[in-house]
């Protein structure tokens, strides 16, 4: 039989727990996905749904402290991250695989040049002389697109527009040629004419390179445009998961309904459909569903038993009792 091939990445059951004042929080709750080499996985939801949470998780950016704990399985390439020790996990962290964050004034040193800041990556990850690892930078700010890479490697991030700033954090984070990159609200406060822009870049990395993408983004429509497959999040669970052309023809949890019915569409001058209430207090969490309460179709088992994450015929899953119980026999 020929060999299969391992994803990527693989996460695991991942929880990430934070020890507060008012008790225990779980801002991510037995989380679990797979990202092929050259795949795109978008991961969408609210604020606070915890996204971002997840990538520091994978990265091992939360964990050290005594109030916070991180629990499961981030397989890389076959590799548990969350048992490497934090040097082991250094070498890995930057070079293998790269997190393009979601502010680039906050991610970029304002103090020093984008070219030395590029140029840190080859000279750390990989022990290029200043000189070429310079080199290596200029060849970075040329790929990502950015005009006068020489002049431009000189020059201060407040001298960038915030197009260019995020190019900037893209050339950095690509770098060290990862072969995942984690990419958080990458066209945040961007114009529409930039965020089309840096998609296509994103688009054409993963074309070039064939690294894996995981794209954190509120923004379904960025998610049609690039991504392959799609989780929603919702108080820190997936709610639901599917190919991006099966979720975006089919929805079925109610919370990735209302999110799809919440966008605008081109000529239709109806009012937005929003979704109603807000979002659950983490510290205050029910037995049962979180979206219970924002649900038009909530029943009395939604509120004191939590749904678990169901695959239907095919790779599509769902977290809703009304869904699991109209679909019949699924297996999770």
């Amino acid at each position: 039989m020929p060999e299969v091939k391992k994803p990527l990445l693989e996460v695991k059951s991942l929880t990430t727990s934070f020890r507060t004042d008012r008790g225990l929080v779980r801002a991510v709750d037995n989380v679990s996905f797979t990202i092929d080499h050259g795949q795109i996985l978008g991961i969408v939801g609210e604020s606070g749904s915890g996204k971002s949470m997840t990538s520091q998780s994978i990265l091992r950016l939360i964990g050290s402290r005594k109030s916070e704990q991180v629990n499961g399985e981030v397989l890389f390439e076959g590799q548990d991250l969350l048992k490497l020790q934090e040097r082991q996990m250094q070498k890995i962290r930057g070079k293998e695989i790269s997190l393009i964050a979601q502010d680039p004034m906050t991610s970029l040193n304002p103090v020093y040049t984008v070219g030395n800041q590029i140029a840190e990556v080859p000279m750390i990850h990989e022990g290029f002389s200043k000189k070429n690892a310079w080199s290596k930078a200029i060849e970075m700010i040329k790929r990502v697109g950015i005009p006068s890479a020489e002049v431009r490697a000189a020059q201060y991030p407040h001298e960038f527009s915030g197009g260019m700033r995020q190019r900037g954090v893209i050339a950095m984070a690509l770098a060290g040629n990862p072969k995942l990159l984690i990419a958080d609200e990458p066209t945040t406060a961007l114009d529409v004419t930039i965020q089309s822009q840096i998609l296509e870049l994103i688009l054409d990395l993963r074309n070039e390179t064939g690294a894996g993408i995981m794209l954190i983004t509120h923004d379904l429509g960025v998610v049609a445009e690039i991504c392959d497959q799609v989780a929603v999040m919702y108080a820190g669970k997936i709610v639901e998961k599917a190919s991006v052309a099966e979720l975006f023809s089919n929805p079925k949890h109610p919370y990735t309904q209302g999110l799809l019915a919440s966008l605008p569409k081109l000529g239709d001058k109806t009012r937005l459909t929003p979704i109603p209430g807000q979002p659950p207090n983490l510290h205050h969490l029910s037995s049962g569903c979180a979206f219970a309460d924002r649900c038009p179709f909530v029943m009395d088992k939604c509120r004191s038993v939590q749904p678990a994450l169901k695959k239907e015929q095919t790779e599509h899953q769902v977290a809703c009792h009304l869904v699991n119980e109209e679909g019949g026999d699924e297996n999770q």
